[in-house]
């Protein structure tokens, strides 16, 4: 298979955009479920998909392995994900290199979190403190790459007010970004006044709606601890109270499949699916964009 291409031009005709995001497995179980996912969603045909960069590069050879398996077994334009934490200039430009070679052509362009245990950024002494400096750095050195960064419509946690975390991302975008991708949400009216105060503040590039559903009370209240996601109360009223896994798991892709049913009639230009490598809930939320 050839080069993917940027997939900026993605967004020139209208439609809604539709992308899913995969993370590198780390046993053979996980790499069965990844595949197994991928062959269900192929019909459905996402418009691109993505693929996760572990904390200092630590998934860094099975992005690119898998990011080259979802490409090559099921002809997916891939984007490889790429922070900055952990890397010198010299490895983040060699990661680079290597996604080329490997014909891939789109990069999600990221600060990275700290390690698990670890509060605070600590960039390489020879490295990028600012995810707008990678997005400026891969602009210069690849020019013809497709570039994500990532939004926040409740702002990142680390920001002192969501105004400063839309000036920040304006840099992002005016450092050459094509689009930018959500944390995750679960109340659609965070994302549509974060759109209109980027549009504000003179960002005009693609905002892509980041969905994930809740599959239990338990991972929406981590959702709500690790991202500072609001939870609308009635949703976790509901997964409360379901009577069984497989019910809490219903009411998850119910509340998700509502927020896309709002979000296409609104005509958002794309709508990002996080999916944590599962079929169920990734066939449901696909079907329900391309319906």
């Amino acid at each position: 298979m050839g080069n993917t291409r940027n997939i900026g031009y993605k967004f020139a005709g209208g439609s809604t955009v539709f992308s899913v995001e995969f993370f590198p497995p780390k046993t053979e179980d996980g790499a069965r479920q990844i595949l197994r996912t991928a062959n269900k969603l192929k019909d459905l045909a996402p418009d691109y998909v993505s693929i996760t960069y572990g904390a200092g590069g630590s998934t860094r050879e099975r992005t690119l392995e898998y990011g080259e398996l979802l490409r090559e077994i099921f002809k997916f334009e891939v984007m490889p994900h790429l922070v900055c934490l952990g890397h010198s200039k010299g490895e983040i430009m060699s990661v680079l290199k290597r996604y080329e070679s490997a014909g891939l052509r789109n990069v999600m362009a990221l600060r990275g979190d700290p390690p698990k245990g670890e509060s605070d950024f600590k960039p390489h002494p020879d490295g990028f403190r600012h995810a707008s400096e990678l997005v400026a750095f891969i602009r210069e050195n690849f020019p013809d790459f497709g570039i994500g960064c990532a939004g926040y419509p409740e702002k990142h946690p680390e920001a002192p007010s969501l105004e400063k975390d839309i000036d920040y991302l304006k840099l992002k975008v005016d450092a050459g970004a094509d689009f930018v991708v959500t944390q995750l949400f679960f109340d659609n009216s965070h994302y549509f006044s974060f759109v209109e105060k980027c549009l504000a503040a003179g960002i005009d590039k693609p905002i892509i709606a980041g969905i994930l559903p809740a599959l239990s009370f338990k991972q929406a209240m981590n959702f709500k601890n690790m991202c500072a996601a609001d939870i609308p109360l009635n949703l976790l009223e509901r997964l409360e109270s379901a009577a069984s896994d497989d019910d809490a798991v219903k009411v998850g892709i119910e509340w998700a499949e509502s927020q896309i049913e709002e979000l296409k009639q609104k005509r958002v230009p794309g709508i990002h699916l996080y999916i944590l490598n599962r079929a169920q809930s990734a066939l449901a939320l696909a079907s329900k964009i391309r319906a």
